[in-house]
């Protein structure tokens, strides 16, 4: 049979459901396109977020990135509820990168918490101004009138008339400017189980993720960097990779002096007619590097270097009380006990299923790019910067990722794109093997954490000391960036706990690698060791785990951590306690069976988890994990429950699995035979709790993976008796 353009995605489009589909993908070159353009649709655009058409069809932007978390169904209906728009009549518009927008960056757990007021303004303006229109068709008070579902009402005469039909009375009245926004009992979208507005383009195969690109005239580059961060090209030898048939071209990528930024790498691209031979000509380059002084970065010797630097006194970046002196009179008190644990947690890579991909055509005076990118923004303003154009002569299409977990928040790999298509002159599509993924990411920090505490004659927790040391994020943007920036704001600085004498101290290391934020960035090491110290405290204690917790965070107060969201550990102390609840806490287990309990203020919310696990000869199996989650006012409940879901295997995986090591400078690992993941056979049932309060929106796509790995290692250690204090759990035989 001949067909070779048939593929797996083509067969499914081709036995997939009719489309009937009122979402549109994200092809801004086809019909959408045309129909924004063309003038004779009556149409009104009042704002940047909302246009609506003659025929009632409603186009509503959609600013943030789609990678699986469904934020463009959680952001059109916020702006569908405050319009009251009929969601069968909505079209999702993916916006191109602009500033026009604001923040387009889709991390930090922020586009509901920092957007949704605002687009809920957006849509309650829209439906005032239809309000007004129609009370002015009518000749009636627009008090008078209300709006439901697409049509604007007046209940005394039974009078309705349809959005589409006034679109253009509502071009000549002015937009209001300060619209009443909805009460929460109002609400049709807003907090309730929606259905993903793109499951269709998702189950029938028509949406276009980077890696599905194409137009005409494309070409394909693979590229081998160099393997040691900062190295340069000293010698390729060429032949074999031009002699392999589709192979094009062998073109040499210069790197970036210093910081890495989001700069390319040093490497050297093989242009070929299609990505096999552009990728196996990849392997037949024979090529030598000048790999510069990261090339004596090895993982174990750093590792000690960590745990040495936090054994020792840091810089002081919290200091209650007096904690020092508290340990020195310990040592002459036979009644009060001071416990101290060490805690490891290696490097980690993102690993998205779908690997950084993007298209760029450079033309004389524009390039459009075509990109799974979580920051179109930043990748129009580097791609500027590369090609010598003002931003407004480059486009930023959005496709679909295919998960990011902050990867693709670094675009790299799109200057690459539009760096390859400059020098070829032709549209180039750049594609990362899972090998490239894996060797060249901006990785998770290594860390290592010295906790110490004291427990005084009456039992209570009277000193803490908490040292963390990590190479920062920062090193990407300075290679002299030492200490933690901003770091210990995740976790280590902002802990809850009413202890009078607090110390919290950090070292100084060195970026070898490039280091990069990853979901939960640096909550993830900081959450892991003091949930587990914590645990440890309720042993030396001899008192329950959750009475623990609950007695250390003490009285209902709200703490200085931040200005932008309060921290109330009421609402802490609520999600254990429900978490816990939901879980049967306190239950009697079968031997070799526990719980563990952790809790964390991430990204603004309030998370606790309880995991139940066995460990029956040596062998570990998670049964169970419940979650409850306080992230203010709700969008989508669904998306909620689905991110704790995500979040909860997400972190399962990392503590089983997760290890990236380096010797001579070079990632050791390169796939999932030795990057393991976790699989199906060895998922959890997850229950989700998700308390609904009037608060502000906060964070939810983050914050249920730091409290997932010290809730595990404490329900191994009620399940085994032992304490596990290093990642990942694979390294002990027990998974």
């Amino acid at each position: 049979m001949k067909n070779s353009s048939q593929s797996r995605r083509n067969f499914i489009k081709s036995i997939g459901l009719a489309s009937g589909a009122l979402v549109i993908g994200l092809n801004s070159t086809t019909g959408l396109a045309k129909i924004l353009n063309s003038k004779d649709i009556n149409k009104i655009k009042p704002n940047l977020w909302i246009t609506l058409y003659a025929n009632g069809e409603t186009h509503l932007i959609a600013h943030r990135s789609e990678m699986g978390q469904g934020i463009r169904t959680s952001l059109v209906a916020i702006l569908a509820d405050e319009m009251e728009a009929d969601l069968s009549k909505v079209v999702i518009q993916q916006a191109t990168g602009d500033k026009k927008y604001g923040n387009q960056n889709t991390d930090g757990s922020r586009s509901i918490r920092t957007f949704g007021t605002t687009l809920r303004t957006a849509g309650a303006a829209v439906k005032e101004l239809l309000i007004q229109a129609a009370a002015q068709t009518w000749n009636l008070p627009a008090k008078e009138c209300h709006a439901d579902s697409h049509y604007v009402h007046h209940k005394a005469t039974g009078k309705k008339l349809f959005y589409g039909d006034l679109v253009n009375k509502a071009q000549t009245i002015e937009l209001p400017t300060k619209p009443t926004l909805k009460k929460k009992s109002e609400f049709k979208y807003i907090g309730t189980e929606l259905d993903n507005l793109d499951n269709q383009l998702f189950v029938t195969g028509k949406a276009v993720y980077g890696i599905d690109t194409k137009i005409d005239g494309m070409v394909y580059a693979s590229i081998q960097r160099t393997p040691v961060m900062g190295g340069e090209l000293k010698s390729m030898d060429k032949t074999e990779a031009l002699k392999f048939p589709g192979v094009i071209d062998v073109v040499e990528i210069k790197g970036t002096k210093g910081a890495p930024l989001f700069n390319p790498l040093a490497g050297v691209a093989v242009i070929a007619g299609n990505s096999w031979a552009a990728e196996q000509g990849k392997l037949r380059l024979k090529l030598e590097w000048d790999e510069g002084e990261h090339n004596q970065h090895n993982s174990k010797q750093y590792k000690e270097k960590l745990i040495a630097s936090v054994k020792k006194t840091g810089k002081a970046y919290r200091n209650d009380g007096d904690a020092y002196q508290v340990f020195t009179d310990n040592k002459s008190n036979a009644k009060k006990k001071t416990v101290d644990a060490l805690y490891y947690l290696p490097y980690l890579a993102h690993a998205p299923m779908e690997t950084p991909a993007a298209l760029a055509w450079v033309q004389k005076d524009k390039c459009e790019v075509w990109a799974a990118t979580q920051t179109p923004q930043n990748a129009r303003k580097l791609v500027a910067k590369e090609l010598g154009f003002k931003e407004e002569q480059v486009i930023i299409n959005v496709t679909f990722l295919g998960a990011a977990f902050g990867r693709k928040s670094k675009p790299d790999y799109v200057v690459e794109a539009a760096k390859l298509s400059k020098y070829l002159n032709k549209p180039v599509k750049i594609f990362w093997s899972r090998e490239d993924d894996i060797k060249h990411d901006y990785y998770h920090s290594v860390s290592a954490q010295y906790h110490k505490a004291s427990i005084d004659e009456n039992n209570q927790v009277d000193a803490w000391l908490h040292r963390s040391d990590f190479p920062p994020i920062g090193a990407t943007f300075n290679q002299a960036a030492r200490g933690p920036g901003s770091g210990l704001s995740q976790g280590a600085t902002t802990i809850p706990y009413d202890i009078k004498n607090i110390q919290v101290e950090a070292g100084d290391a060195r970026a070898h690698v490039r280091i990069g934020w990853l979901r939960s960035v640096y909550s993830v090491f900081h959450g892991f060791s003091t949930n587990c110290f914590i645990d440890e405290l309720a042993h030396h204690r001899k008192i329950d785990p959750l009475q623990n917790q609950l007695e250390l965070i003490g009285p209902d107060r709200v703490l200085p951590f931040n200005k932008e969201f309060e921290f109330n550990t009421a609402r802490l102390k609520k999600v254990l306690t429900t978490a816990a609840k939901n879980a049967n806490w306190g239950k009697k287990l079968p031997k070799g069976h526990g719980m563990g309990i952790a809790v964390q203020y991430s990204f603004f919310s309030y998370i606790a988890q309880v995991v139940e696990v066995s460990v029956i000869d040596g062998k570990l199996k998670v049964n169970n994990i419940n979650t409850c989650i306080d992230c203010g006012l709700v969008a989508n409940m669904d998306a909620v429950k689905n991110q704790m879901q995500g979040a909860g295997m997400f972190g399962l995986s990392l503590a089983m699995y997760g290890e990236i090591t380096a010797k001579d400078g070079k990632i050791e690992q390169s796939n999932f035979h030795d990057y393991k993941l976790l699989r199906m056979k060895d998922a959890p049932h997850i229950d989700v709790e998700v308390l609904v309060t009037d608060n502000p929106s906060t964070g939810v796509g983050e914050p249920a993976v730091p409290p997932l790995a010290p809730a595990l290692c404490n329900a191994i250690f009620a399940a085994s008796g032992q304490r596990y204090r290093e990642l990942p759990l694979s390294k002990y035989g027990l998974c």
